[in-house]
């Protein structure tokens, strides 16, 4: 098992993929395998702070490039407007 890894038992593994989608899961893993890798140590900016810092991203990064660069189309796929997408594109240092 690698450093990073959390083994989950076998039954709590099986109940977690089962009712969760396979983005769910993923973070699901991510998060857990983080939380054992810091242990007690504070999260400055707090947790969720950090976990959408570092998500959104790489999410407009890929949205954006499955749709060619198209900021209309992918703003819509997001459920957000284009501005909103143009002002998030620019503080992740995508534009």
């Amino acid at each position: 098992m690698s450093l990073n890894a959390v083994r989950l038992p076998v039954n709590e593994a099986i109940n977690d993929s089962s009712s969760q989608s396979a983005l769910s899961e993923c973070v699901s893993r991510t998060v857990r395998r983080y939380l054992a890798d810091i242990g007690d140590t504070p999260c400055d900016e707090g947790l969720h702070a950090l976990v959408i810092r570092e998500v959104e991203g790489p999410l407009l990064r890929e949205v954006l490039a499955f749709h060619d660069g198209n900021q209309s189309r992918a703003a819509a796929v997001l459920g957000i407007n284009r501005a909103t997408l143009r002002k998030k594109l620019s503080a992740h240092g995508l534009l």
